[in-house]
């Protein structure tokens, strides 16, 4: 390092057990002067105590250039967390803990940061005390409690911008500024350098726009608005006119409706007075036509007393002759039952007769067969014995019996074994089946996270033959988690990076994937070359038994599967192998659980711990984080059981086709069984047969004799059976007798009431003949009475009816005419139609009369009117008198919007006029801050040979909330300049393009204070050594402000300047206290030390 300026200024940050402070204090700025070339709002003094790793710390910055140089985890990003929470900044802009209490020393219950800034009219003291518990903080500006707005108030007033990356740019958020959209680096670049009303201006010419745009649409809908109704009114003024003609039709149609009840009423009248004469008539004829039917009436009741009492005898004699033919029909059956019971008889005898016939052949049948079988016995008594031969056939028989049972039982083993197999099979495909289903859905959800690599993925699958060595599936779809609870830390541990990455057994085989999937098919993929050395089962640090008692119950790699390859990787990168899993006890322990030395990464139930030990001080930092749920692995295939799925499978389908061909073949030889078991029962049949016929025979003779003896005993006797028969017949010849006498009887009565009936009935008819002779009379006089009553009674009714309508029409007239409703019409009047106008001058204007006088005086020229005046009436369709109300209602609105347009159109070129100067304050300005800020970016770039510029873009220059700031670069000459973005550059590329960019708003000079935090660790040593150059040459100008620089290594014989103040930050147990570092005495015995070597 470069010998320290002659103002002697260095600062030491201690942390440890130890309590440090830094060397020299704030009084000694005045001594030097310094403190006068500091920038309003530049930090004097920072003081941390119980912060993150310092027990007591105060640092003193310099007015220009800070090195904050340290070695990893010394704490030098404590010294930024610092300066941002004592400025009321938020945790969020640190990318660490979003707790404030996280950032207080572990085993402290409070921590304290103290600012001092420096202001002309007197420094401004910012105190901050955290308090872990409730995560609260207690305030205090200048030795005066108040609230964290004020502090954000007075931080705001002194420029500084805690949460502008182009102002504080800390470590966790050094890759968010190439993320930045245009418009937001713009407006972070207006509030770090531009002037404090130019970002000011360009919030209100946003506003401006936004209400331009506002007033634009109101003054086009009011200008559409405005033209619709006049194009409206302008089609409803010919409506307005049809209305009115439409009204002087309804006017005269209310005359006529007005004038016609009087008519009718008068009409109705008239009729009534001729329907009362005419029924006044009918009842004269119907009382006549009375009087003319009497004597024939008479006349007629007294042939209806003669025959009722002939009809009376007529139906007693009916009912006799019914009696008497009941009987008959009694005694002709009972006649017939026994013509039956004699037709019985002689078919039983027929019967007899025909059964011994039957008897007589069978015995002579019987006879003839007992000398053929005594013939044919006679021809057996002759063969040889056949008993021998028999038992040979037995014997065969048997053993074919034996062989046969022994194949099926063979065959319903191999059919019992088949169908196990069968429902094996079917088990094993189903689980397969679900398997499959499992990885789709694996495989559905890689799709939609990263396309490419689920086309790359497809690819692999249909060219696996080009490769050597085993390859693996993006990680995610071969790791399969043991339990559901597993999975959260599995994909917590493993970046998505890896989860969707390939694993290749061979490099070659990598390089060749990558070849044909990256460069020729462009897509983004990630692949993985195992290790060489297999480290899968590398055995963990400690046994999982000795870490029990802290609630560890397994170690990561136990708690999922994967191939040799996949595990081997995971192991030798992420070091599952030695990431232990604890359960709620271990956070509950966690103070003592991170004590242990060899514990690098532990989760708990819901969180993951990662602990880091200072090389320096043997000290422990730890940071915490929320195991966040899974998203993809939480659905488990187990590769290895679906390859033994698979291989069972196989195996169940090859069993199955050998039993197949096993049964085919017990089928062939249970065929030849059967053959040989027919021919041999065919041949024990024909010898049995021999051997048994002349047996049977003899048995038979037997039989048949004994058969005879027995039919010739049972022989019918037919003369007996004939002779009884007839004496059966003559007993019911005698019966029958007695029923025909009683029959003719009875039939001599039927007949001799007939007779007596017949002359009743022909007295009846004379009788009869002569009522018909007068009821027809009667009815020629009856039918025209009946027609006149009708008559009369029609007559009556059409009265009470026109009755009531004379009075409803009455009613209705007066009514309309408004007259009382006990009024009488003129007795003049009644008789006269003609003269009604005489009584309507009582209740009808002089016009009204006029007007009726012009209208006919008859119902149908009346109706005829109407009807024509109706039909014009109704012409005019969808007219009503809201027409008119919405014609006269929209001209006064035509005026009233005509008046608002004009305001408005008047408003929106103020307007116009206010936003065309604002743009002139706000664009002018901007432009000419963004071309400063270009030479001086261009000018860093040329000086490392590379090329860069800054404008300011716009696609529409009145879109005022679309301007931005474009940062192109180019770090090679063969490209072409490329927009700053995330993916784009490399890291490095981006580090140098955001630190040149800062250095360039460095020199600008509005913000007091600028902080970068480690930007340089993706740089390569040349692009450092140029920065740094560029850093120290910028930033140590006396017109700058303050910079500070957060680094935890530097190259070697750099330049330095005098303006740099170096913050060397140490860490460890053997630190000197703050009370006893005096620095001239650490000069001066350097100096003997160099003096005696």
């Amino acid at each position: 390092m470069a010998a320290p300026s002659k103002k002697q200024r260095f600062s030491f940050s201690h942390s440890g057990s130890q309590t440090s402070t830094n060397m020299p204090v704030a009084g000694q700025r005045d001594a030097t002067g310094e403190e006068g070339r500091f920038v309003e709002g530049s930090i004097l003094r920072i003081t941390m105590k119980n912060f993150l790793t310092y027990d007591y710390s105060e640092v003193f910055p310099g007015p220009n250039l800070n090195m904050i140089v340290g070695a990893n985890g010394t704490g030098k990003s404590s010294i930024v967390c610092a300066i941002c929470l004592g400025l009321a900044g938020k945790t969020a802009i640190l990318g660490r803990g979003d707790k404030v209490g996280l950032y207080v020393k572990r085993g402290c219950q409070k921590g304290f940061i103290e600012i001092e800034l420096y202001k002309s009219g007197g420094n401004v003291v910012i105190n901050r005390e955290i308090h872990v518990e409730n995560n609260q903080s207690l305030w205090m500006l200048n030795g005066r409690h108040c609230n964290q707005k004020t502090v954000e108030e007075e931080v705001k007033a002194l420029r500084i911008q805690v949460s502008n990356l182009c102002q504080f740019l800390p470590q966790e958020k050094v890759g968010e500024f190439a993320k930045m959209s245009k418009i937001e680096l713009l407006e972070a670049t207006e509030k770090s350098v531009g002037p404090p009303e130019m970002y000011e201006y360009h919030c209100e010419l946003k506003n401006f726009r936004n209400k331009e745009r506002e007033l634009e649409n109101v003054v086009k809908e009011k200008a559409s608005f405005l033209e619709k109704a006049k194009q409206r009114n302008e089609r409803n003024k010919h409506d307005v006119n049809r209305y009115y003609e439409k009204k002087r039709h309804l006017d005269v149609i209310e005359l006529l409706e007005k004038k016609k009840p009087w008519v009718e009423y008068e009409t109705t009248r008239k009729e009534l007075e001729g329907v009362k004469k005419e029924r006044d008539e009918a009842k004269r004829q119907l009382s006549a036509l009375k009087q003319a039917q009497t004597p024939m009436l008479r006349k007629i009741q007294e042939i209806d007393n003669q025959l009722k009492p002939t009809e009376a005898q007529i139906k007693a004699k009916t009912a006799a002759i019914k009696e008497a033919s009941l009987k008959c029909k009694q005694k002709q059956d009972q006649l017939d039952r026994k013509n039956k019971e004699i037709d019985d008889i002689k078919q039983k005898l027929r019967l007899k007769q025909m059964e011994e016939e039957d008897h007589q052949k069978r015995i002579n049948n019987t006879r003839r067969t007992i000398e053929d079988l005594k013939t044919e016995l006679a021809k057996v008594g002759d063969q040889p014995d056949v008993t021998p031969r028999i038992n040979a056939v037995n014997v065969e028989l048997r053993h074919i019996q034996e062989e046969r049972a022994k194949i099926e039982g063979e065959k319903a083993d191999l059919r019992r074994e088949k169908d196990n197999l069968a429902a094996e099979c079917i088990m094993l495909e189903r689980r397969l089946s679900d398997m499959n289903n499992l990885m789709n859905a694996k495989e559905e959800k890689l799709r939609g996270r990263h396309r490419d690599t689920h086309t790359a993925l497809r690819w692999l699958r249909q060219n696996r033959q080009m490769f050597n060595g085993n390859i693996h599936e993006p990680m995610m779809l071969v790791i399969n988690v043991r339990e559901h609870q597993f999975a959260k830390y599995v994909e917590n541990h493993i970046p998505f990076h890896d989860l969707r990455a390939f694993v290749f057994q061979r490099k070659d085989d990598m390089e060749r994937f990558m070849t044909e999937v990256r460069d020729r098919m462009n897509l983004k993929v990630n692949s993985i070359a195992a290790p060489e050395e297999s480290c899968s089962r590398r055995p963990p640090s400690r046994t999982i038994e000795s870490m029990r008692r802290f609630g560890f119950y397994t170690y990561l790699r136990e708690t999922f599967d994967a191939p040799d390859e996949v595990m081997s990787y995971l192991c030798h990168q992420y070091k599952v192998h030695d990431v232990p899993v604890g359960s709620d006890q271990t956070k509950a322990m966690i103070r003592t659980v991170i004590e242990e030395p060899y514990l690098k990464v532990l989760y708990t139930k819901d969180e993951r711990y990662t602990v880091k030990r200072s090389f320096y001080s043997n000290k422990i930092s730890t940071s915490n984080s929320a195991v966040h749920a899974s998203q993809y692995l939480t659905i488990t295939v187990d590769a290895e059981e679906k390859r033994q799925l698979e291989q069972q499978i196989t195996t169940c389908h090859s069993k199955q086709r050998d039993i197949d061909e096993r049964m085919k073949t017990l089928q062939k030889e249970a065929a030849a069984l059967d053959r040989k078991d027919n021919e041999l029962l065919a041949e024990k049949k024909r010898l049995s047969e021999l051997k048994g016929k002349k047996r049977q025979l003899e048995q038979k003779i037997s039989t048949k004799q004994d058969s005879l003896r027995q039919m010739e005993q049972s022989v019918i006797d037919l003369k007996t059976i004939e002779e009884e028969t007839k004496e059966k017949i003559a007993t019911v010849n005698s019966q029958k007798v007695s029923i025909v006498a009683a029959f003719m009887a009875q039939m001599k009565m039927r007949a001799k009431l007939t007779m007596e009936k017949v002359y009743l009935a022909l007295e009846t008819v004379g009788l009869t003949a002569e009522k018909t002779k007068l009821e027809n009379d009667c009815r020629e006089g009856a039918s025209e009475l009946k027609i006149t009553d009708q008559k009369c009674s029609r007559l009556e009714q059409r009265k009470v009816q026109l009755t009531e309508l004379c009075k409803g029409l009455l009613k209705r007239a007066k009514s309309i005419c408004r007259m009382q409703p006990d009024e009488s019409l003129p007795e003049d009047l009644r008789n006269n139609i003609i003269f009604y106008y005489y009584y309507l001058k009582c209740f009808v204007s002089f016009l009204l009369m006029q007007a009726f006088s012009k209208l006919p005086d008859t119902l149908d020229e009346i109706d005829a009117m109407l009807n024509e005046e109706r039909s014009r009436a109704e012409c005019f369709t969808g007219l009503s008198e809201s027409v008119v109300d919405e014609y006269n209602r929209r001209e006064q609105e035509i005026k009233h919007l005509e008046k608002e347009l004009e305001d408005k159109s008047n408003a929106l070129n103020a307007y116009r006029q206010n936003i065309s100067e604002a743009k002139e304050r706000w664009l002018n300005p901007l432009k000419q801050l963004v071309e400063q800020i270009n030479d001086k970016f261009s000018d860093f770039f040329r000086s490392m040979q590379c090329a860069g510029e800054v404008d300011l873009h716009s696609e529409n220059e009145e879109e005022y909330d679309k301007y931005g700031i474009r940062i192109r670069v180019k770090f090679h000459s063969s490209t072409q300049l490329h927009e700053l973005t995330a993916h784009h550059q490399s890291g490095g590329e981006r580090s140098v393009s955001t630190m040149l960019y800062l250095m360039a708003l460095q020199e600008l000079n509005r913000c007091p204070f600028r902080v970068v935090d480690e930007i340089n660790q993706g740089m390569d040593p040349v692009n450092e050594r140029r920065v740094f150059d560029i850093v120290v040459r910028t930033a140590c100008k006396e017109t700058t402000s303050q910079y500070f620089f957060i680094t935890p290594k530097l190259l070697q014989n750099l330049q330095y300047a005098e303006e740099m103040t170096i913050l060397c930050v140490h860490n460890g147990p053997y630190m000197l206290p703050p009370n006893q570092w005096d620095e001239k005495a650490f000069i001066r015995r350097c100096l003997q030390r160099k003096a005696r070597a």
